[in-house]
């Protein structure tokens, strides 16, 4: 009988040097696809040292004082991390047929039945979560694609690019990522970190690479590298960045294992895959070419596993295989932009001129829309709600404001200083989809029904997988208790006894560990679900959002609404 890890998991269950940012952005005519790197000077890739200089450390420690560490020494010469990440995988395809090195893995280690993604379900939002532990508006990583007209007045930009970033933390004083990421924490302590990123997000997950005490560090993203010198002898020996998705995972995970890795495992290690998250896009969870994506994940997990047996570091290195949300498919698509157009909005993708106070900004994130009124005009953002909400395609809408029938943006914790006036969820559904598999989704323009995408609150997005081994996790243990993508940075640098220099927002997953010494005992899970409703003359909007709390952790399980007409005097 074919085992099936679904049944486990529930379906429902400083600032940056300009230049150095510039030499990463991809630039024609040197045969590479990215920027031709500088000569290597002294430094030879293969003769890294296990740690950045220890000079850096001690003016960091005692010109800034920023580090303070949960123990005297942190836990470098007995311990590594090893993070990889499958990008969309849905916890129900975790299969002892598709997914055997996954598979086993978790038999060795533990199982996250209910494990989540932080809102939107999205890949930059969930990365950033991920390193930093705190909810998408501490950390100012809000959704993939926003609306900052102090970087572009004009059009929506997409957080994780190259010349973004550095705008961002040039504005913000290098604060565009409000808090440090666990790269950064590791390198400030003395640890040597590797981030490797087939896709583009691998720049928010450490972007400092290169400065004072990360400067033997490396950060690698879609081809492109921090510091750019170090990319030349991958090149060498593995070509270019390869334009085949599947490729492109393999390649990244080479440049891992046989070059970063190769004098010896850094105390911090990322390794982000691209599959499933961009065949299911083309096509849908479930299909062939999807399945056979995640197949491919899991050979780099094996590749990967294999590497540190070679290099008798695996009995103290605790490895995580985490995606960094769900997947649905979309069973439409809806045109907000001629949509609020007919209904007398002016509605824009783009400014084209000097936008008007009223105008709105639409931001598509795929499963959710961001909205931005100019000049935060009340009447024309009351209007926007109140028209969603009688739609027939809107599932949660947050405002700004906390208007009536709404959750306040901060109900999902995606409230800052840059945050849109509006921002909707679209509708969903537990049906099939022609592959069998469920979770359907309204969706924004960009994709057509019958394509996979994510970002809504459906279940299907918001839970995602996690399974965790080696030497500080329980064996063939399953978690229970609700858990989010936003415990690992507590957890990773509790293990390192490595202490933030702030409060982070998740937990450390203390009952799946082995040692947890001064570490509070773990409650229950306390589940609640709030709710919302405007009356109309025409029927009532209902949306609800469904909470789960360990602690002082909170986690979104999943929301969705819907307007209900009203027929001889009574709604249906």
């Amino acid at each position: 009988m074919k085992k099936n890890i679904g049944d486990m998991l529930s379906r429902e269950s400083f600032n940056i040097d300009p230049a150095r940012i510039d030499l990463a952005i991809p630039k024609p005519g040197n045969g590479f696809g990215f920027g031709a790197p500088r000569r290597l000077r002294n430094l030879r890739f293969n003769m890294l040292p296990k740690y950045c200089t220890s000079m850096s450390i001690l003016v960091l420690v005692f010109s800034l004082r920023v580090i303070p560490l949960a123990a005297d020494t942190p836990r470098f010469d007995d311990r590594h991390i090893v993070v990889v990440v499958w990008d969309g995988m849905r916890p129900d395809f975790v299969s002892e047929e598709t997914t055997p090195t996954l598979w086993k893995l978790a038999r060795e280690g533990v199982t996250f039945r209910n494990h989540h993604a932080v809102y939107p379900s999205a890949t930059m939002v969930n990365g950033t979560a991920l390193v930093t532990g705190v909810y998408p508006g501490k950390s100012g990583i809000i959704a993939n694609y926003v609306y900052r007209p102090d970087i572009d007045p004009h059009d929506a930009i997409a957080v994780e690019s190259p010349a973004v970033v550095k705008k961002g933390d040039q504005l913000s004083n290098g604060k565009y990522i409000s808090v440090p990421t666990i790269a950064e924490l590791v390198q400030r302590a003395g640890g040597r970190t590797a981030v490797a990123s087939a896709k583009t997000v691998g720049l928010l997950l450490d972007r400092r690479v290169g400065i004072g005490p990360a400067e033997n560090c490396i950060t690698f993203f879609a081809g492109s590298a921090l510091p750019g010198d170090v990319l030349a002898p991958i090149v060498a020996a593995l070509g270019s960045f390869p334009s085949a998705r599947l490729q492109k995972d393999r390649w990244t995970t080479k440049a891992v294992t046989d070059f970063v890795w190769k004098d010896g495992l850094p105390a911090f290690s990322v390794l982000w895959l691209g599959e499933p998250d961009l065949q299911q896009h083309e096509t849908a969870p479930g299909a062939p070419s999807a399945l056979a994506a995640i197949k491919s994940s899991d050979e780099n997990l094996a590749a990967v596993l294999s590497a540190l047996d070679q290099q008798g570091v695996r009995k103290t290195t605790d490895v995580f295989v985490v995606s960094d949300h769900g997947f649905s498919t979309i069973g439409r698509s809806v045109d907000l932009r001629k949509i609020l157009k007919d209904a007398g909005f002016v509605a824009k993708t783009v400014f084209d001129d000097e936008p008007k106070p009223g105008d709105i900004m639409l931001v598509g994130n795929g499963g959710s829309v961001l909205f931005y009124v100019v000049g935060h005009d009340a009447m024309v953002t009351r209007r926007l709600a109140e028209f969603l909400q009688q739609s027939d395609f809107a599932g949660v809408i947050f405002t700004k404001q906390g208007l009536p029938g709404t959750f306040h943006l901060n109900d999902a914790k995606i409230d800052n200083p840059h945050a849109p006036d509006v921002v909707m969820a679209f509708r969903w559904n537990d049906s099939k989809n022609q592959f069998g598999t469920p979770g359907m989704i309204d969706s924004d323009w960009q994709r057509a029904a019958g394509e996979g995408t994510h970002a809504t609150l459906s279940r299907f997005d918001m839970h995602n997988t996690l399974v965790a081994a080696g030497p500080d996790f329980r064996r063939g243990q399953t978690d229970d208790l609700t858990t989010g993508n936003v415990d690992l940075a507590p957890t990773i640098l509790h293990i390192l006894a490595i202490k933030a220099p702030q409060e982070m927002d998740g937990r450390i997953l203390s009952e799946a560990m082995t040692s947890v010494d001064q570490v509070p005992v773990t409650g229950k899970t306390e589940a609640k679900t709030i709710e919302a409703k405007k009356d109309f003359a025409a029927g009532i909007w209902r949306q609800s959002l469904r909470i789960s709390r360990v602690g002082s952790t909170m986690y979104l399980d999943e929301g969705n609404g819907a307007f209900a007409p009203t027929l001889g005097g009574k709604s249906d």
